[in-house]
Parts: C-alpha cells; structure tokens; sequence
C-alpha cells in the first residue's frame, strides 16, 4: 500500500514539474497567458477538504490567514474529521492546533513555532522530527501525503506566472505532490525569483485577498547579545559565505559587520539585520563559487522593508530548500560561516537545541545541514552561539543535558561555540579539554560548579590537564 501511495506521489510530482517547464504549451494555461483567472470565495475554496485530507500550510509570514479560518469554521461546523495539517514555522493564530479541535484536525508540522508550542506541549498538537532540507523529501517520495495546498502567491505577470514570495521551503514541494492546490493571490506578497516563480496552470483554485503579511518584531539585542555579536563577528572573515537565522543574536552580528567586505548569503531565512550590509556593499555576493552575486533563501521574514526589498529584486533567488539547505551544496561556497543558536549544551559538546527536556521548543531546521555544510567548506566554520544563563540565571552550559533533552548537534559535528564570555574551538579537542574550553566561556557564577562535576566525571587527570 505505500509502495502504491509514493508511486502516486512521484507521478503527481512529476505531472506538476512538467507544468513548471511547459506553461505555455498546457491547455490550462491559455486563459492564463492572459493572466486571467476566476477567484472564488475562501468558503467556497476549502469545500475541497474532505476527512482524512493532509494539507500543507505556505511558511511563516505568508501563512494564508483567510483559508486557515475558512478551513477551521467547516471544522468547528464538524463538516469533516481527521484532517491533518503541515507546514514550518507560522506566524499568526493557528487554531487548528488547539484542543478546541480535537479529533477534526491533527496538526503535525515539521517546526514547532511560538504559535502552536503550548498545543504542542500539552499533547493537542505533534511534531514531525525532520532536517529542514528534507522536509520537500517527505512530499515528493510520499512518506507525506498531500491532498491540498493552500498557498499565497503574488498577482500574475504578463506571462501567466506567480511567484510565492516569501515561502519556497517545502511548499513548491507541496505544490508538486497535492492533488488540489489553493491559491490566494494577494498583491502584498513579493514578486521573488528563483524557484519562487510558477506557471498559473500549477494553481487550481483561487483567491483573492490583501491582508498585509505578518510582518517580524525583533527587540534590540541587549549587552550580553551584543557581546555574543561582537565574538561571532571576529570569527567572519573577508569574503565569507553567511548563514544565520533570524533574532536578537543574529542582528548583534550582523550590526558588527560594518568593515568586513565581500560578504555573502546563502542561507534558510534572513531579515532586517543584512539590509544595512547590502547597502553598504559589505553583501555582495562576490566571492561565492555558486550564485555569485546573488543572495540565496528559502524563506523570510521581517519588516515591511524586508518584503520592499524582496519584491522584483533580481539580487535575491528564493530557492527550493532542497537546494538552500542542501550540505554539499553548502559546502561548495568557500568561507561557508554558519551562526545557529541552541538551547542547551552539555560538557562533552552535545548541542540541544529543540526541546527543554522533554518539551519540545521549536525543532531541528536547518541547524544540522548547515552546521555539517560549513564544516566542509574550504575555510569555512560552523558556530553555535547563545547566552551562557537563562533568564532565571541558569547555566545553558550543563555537566549532562536536561533528562529528556534531544541532541541536534552531536559532539562529533561540534566546532566553534560562542558565549558572551568568548569563543572556544571544540573541534579535535578531547572530551576533558572540551570541559575545560566550555567552562572558561562559562557565567562565572557557574564556572566553580561545572569544574567540580568535570573532576566528578574524569577523575584527578582532569585536574592535571586544566593547569
């Protein structure tokens, strides 16, 4: 049977493709040339939904908040059950994670976003463990299903193609597979390159709304960020490749990056913090071996001067995520710096970064495929960079992982870690010399601790070796 059910899948993936490539050719498309299209109501768009469906949501800010409320008044009316929901991170509500729902949607996403974390938590909500550059995989050799793809795409152009703005990820991956693909055409999205621009003929519903995307709230980063900044920022040499996610941390390193030169991107996400350096001509895109000159995504989200700068800009290619995140890919730019925060990290190097012990907090992204990337680029450096305390004051630096905890980053891939104390180079380093550089960038309040569960650990050597 799921031989039977990737069979399909493959055949419905491959039909889609060939649309992608022969647009003009398809009979579909000749009304679509014209760059017409009959927009139905979001009511009357989610009628396709039946029991037992799997949908795919488009990612973070381009999230389609008119059809996710659609869809959950059919199910607050139980006119279906069993509907299963995917996607990556959203920004917005996302009722249908709730216990409100239970038994007529089951949401399992491959991220836990700040939206559904509490349903997720309390069991009303689920996870799906996945690198982020295989999250399309699970679409298009059908270990997921996908019935329908409810989308946001901008206004057609002269030639009868859309672009999906800011959300490529796994959704053009959906767009392939789905058997009915939902379209809202709204002219706040971006009109982006790259794997980002499709033919209408791949669209078979639509409508039509102007809700603004969801726009980023980032907080100025505070002096312990701007310290994990400024270290971050020494370790970025002269025409590096860069990828970082997005938040306090990321916009403290990239505020540091004023007099470096030839900088370039290659990452999932970016947002505000590389405006400034594009300005400059600090990102340039130079010195890149693939895309050169170009600034290479998958996702985004920030301000509105984020989407204004995405929008019909030739410099940006929103890519596949099988392309962005993609480790050898990745490991072809030279210089190949990845920055990527964590939760928890234990003194042989083992690298939390999904859950708080058993609760799970966001997921594995990109983390991985970008970490083992870097560390295959010719003079390239993976970093794992975040505060050395809680904001109750504990110690993110543990003698063991939190019971429960999920390792993303193993103690093998492990190289440069960054607190706000400094940076220390794990890679090659024995399991006590390991304690000991981790220590040293330990909150002193917890240094005396951490030293006494190492002696604990490796015995009176320990000691011997940190003199």
């Amino acid at each position: 049977m799921f031989g039977v059910k990737r069979i399909i899948c493959s055949f419905n993936c491959l039909k889609r493709k060939v649309l992608r490539i022969f647009a003009p050719r398809n009979k579909k498309n000749i009304n679509n040339m014209n760059n017409t299209y009959k927009a139905v109501s979001p009511q009357e768009a989610v009628k396709c939904i039946k029991s037992g469906d799997h949908i795919h949501l488009s990612s973070v800010a381009s999230a389609p908040k008119c059809l996710i409320d659609a869809m959950c008044e059919r199910g607050r009316n139980k006119e279906f059950k069993n509907v299963y929901i995917h996607h990556l991170h959203t920004e917005g509500e996302a009722p249908y994670a709730s216990a409100e729902f239970e038994g007529i949607f089951q949401h399992d996403a491959f991220f836990v976003g700040s939206n559904v974390r509490k349903d997720v938590q309390a069991g009303y909500a689920d996870y799906i463990p996945i690198f982020l550059s295989e999250t399309q995989k699970l679409y298009r050799e059908g270990y997921v299903p996908c019935d329908v793809a409810m989308v946001q795409v901008c206004p057609p152009d002269d030639h009868g193609y859309v672009s999906l703005g800011t959300s490529v990820d796994a959704t053009l991956a959906a767009i392939e597979t789905a058997k009915t693909v939902i379209a809202v055409v709204n002219p706040n999205v971006p009109r982006s390159f790259g794997d980002a621009l499709i033919p209408m003929s791949m669209i078979d519903i639509f409508v039509e709304d102007d809700t603004p995307l969801m726009p980023g709230h980032f907080t100025e980063p505070n002096e312990q960020e701007i310290a994990i900044g400024k270290h971050c920022a020494a370790l970025i040499e002269d025409g590096a490749c860069m990828q970082m996610g997005i938040g306090a941390i990321p916009n403290a390193v990239l505020a540091q990056l004023g007099g470096h030169k030839d900088l370039g991107i290659h990452t999932e996400m970016f947002a505000d913090g590389v405006l400034p350096l594009v300005e400059k001509g600090v990102i340039n895109g130079r010195n890149k071996a693939l895309d050169r000159g170009k600034m290479v995504s998958t996702f985004l989200m920030g301000s509105q001067k984020v989407y204004d700068f995405l929008h019909n800009n030739p410099m940006v290619a929103m890519m596949d995520v099988a392309y962005t995140n993609d480790p050898f890919v990745v490991a072809q730019q030279p210089k190949m710096t990845a920055i990527n925060s964590a939760l928890q990290i234990d003194l042989t190097g083992q690298v939390c970064a999904d859950s708080l012990g058993t609760k799970f907090f966001s997921g594995v992204g990109g983390q991985i495929d970008f970490i083992y990337g870097a560390s295959r680029s010719k003079g390239g450096k993976s970093i794992i960079a975040m505060p050395s305390v809680t904001k109750n004051g504990i110690s993110k630096i543990a003698n063991t992982l939190s019971l429960g905890a999920g390792v993303v980053t193993t103690r093998n891939h492990i190289h440069w870690f960054v607190t706000e104390y400094g940076a220390v180079n794990l890679y090659g380093k024995s399991l006590q010399e390991r304690a000991r550089l981790l220590i040293s960038v330990a909150h002193p309040d917890h240094r005396e601790e951490l030293d006494r569960a190492a002696f604990e650990r490796y015995g009176s050597h320990y000691r011997f070796i940190t003199k």
